[in-house]
């Protein structure tokens, strides 16, 4: 015979000609030479040689494994010493008892929602990424939660975990923030045939996602369509003189239209607004000859006004200095300052008074 020595950490199976014999723990032990031990350590799974289902008619040897049998359907997440180690997949596992601290936490993945006690970071974990998927919903979104095609629920905000399986998930979210759509190069007639081009801007927020995901296909799409017809709709009923007057009230009955139908699409109105209104090159033209003309109008209109109320003043003040001389004389000596701030020197001779020389400079004699 032989001695063979099982460490604490160990177990030994021995085997003899007629197969699996007896379990050996930790200690010495002595075997015929004819049997084999294979030995095993129990921080680590137990992978036996043989049948597992025969070695655990030995009560010996079943009472010092987990044996942990998995379903079709299901997972089996495997802790030690409160660490996840493993997901068991469908089939039976068997781990030593003793020198590690096992739990299992069984799940069924044959379901969506997850019931199991599994933490978030758990389910985060990649040991287990190939049995879920998760979905973010933004706060600033809401989403729709469909299962093979049927509607289930409503999603607020957050993050989702569910199983995967054969099941089909799909998730629709919409933004219910305040969002802005372009409505550019739009051509449209007016009543008199004048092609023009606008640029427009709206805004809105979706308010009910029910009508706007479920209810309807493309909200967006159908949202810009009524905002694009109703545009024309105010264009086309006008002359071009009649829109360049009322360009105000666009707004106010594109927004007064779209309303109605923007509420059936689960979606609020909140502004609209028209950046440009392009005339064509030669309507363009006409107008602003039309333009400088009145401006020239309205020039030589007021240049008449101007010397009308000049010569007008002129008048009265002939009348003020024909009636009153010494008037007359002080209006004359102004004149004269301002003519000898223009002259640089004045030669005058010795006879009679400088004043009278100065006279006859500036005013003629009568």
């Amino acid at each position: 015979m032989r001695k063979v020595r099982i460490k604490i950490d160990q177990a030994g199976l021995v085997y003899g000609r007629n197969g699996y014999q007896r379990f050996l723990p930790p200690g010495g032990h002595w075997v015929w030479p004819s049997e084999q031990v294979f030995i095993f350590y129990r921080n680590q799974a137990f992978v036996p040689h043989t049948d597992l289902n025969i070695l655990l008619r030995d009560e010996a040897l079943a009472a010092e494994i987990h044996v942990v049998d998995v379903k079709q359907g299901e997972i089996v997440l495997q802790y030690a010493n409160g660490l996840l180690m493993a997901v068991l997949n469908p089939g039976r596992h068997a781990f030593w008892k003793g020198v590690t601290d096992y739990a299992f936490v069984r799940a069924d993945t044959s379901k969506i929602e997850i019931t199991e006690d599994i933490d978030r970071a758990t389910l985060s974990d990649k040991l287990l990424a190939p049995y879920v998927r998760s979905y973010t919903v933004e706060s600033y979104e809401q989403a729709l939660f469909f299962v093979d095609g049927a509607f289930v629920r409503n999603l607020d905000s957050g993050v989702y975990y569910w199983w995967k399986n054969a099941a089909i998930i799909q998730v629709a979210k919409a933004d219910i923030r305040k969002q802005q759509t372009e409505i550019n190069g739009q051509e449209i007639l007016t009543r008199d045939k004048a092609m023009l081009r606008i640029n427009a801007y709206a805004q809105y927020r979706v308010v009910s996602i029910d009508r706007a995901l479920r209810e309807n296909k493309d909200y967006e799409r159908q949202l810009y369509v009524n905002f694009q017809l109703a545009l024309r709709e105010f264009v086309g009923t006008l002359s071009l003189d009649e829109l360049l007057d009322r360009k105000e009230g666009l707004a106010p009955f594109v927004l007064e239209t779209v309303a109605p139908q923007a509420a059936s699409l689960g979606v609020e109105v909140m502004g609209f607004g028209i950046r440009d209104i392009i005339l064509p090159g030669d309507v363009k033209e006409i107008m602003n000859g039309v333009l400088v003309a009145e401006k020239k109008a309205q020039a030589n209109s007021i240049m008449r006004r101007e010397e009308t109320a000049s010569t007008r003043s002129l008048l009265n003040t002939a009348k003020l200095m024909e009636d009153n001389q010494m008037l007359f004389k002080l209006k004359e000596m102004e004149y004269v300052e301002k003519i000898a701030e223009k002259i640089n020197s004045i030669s005058v001779g010795g006879n009679g008074m400088i004043i009278d020389q100065l006279r006859e400079i500036f005013i003629h004699p009568k």
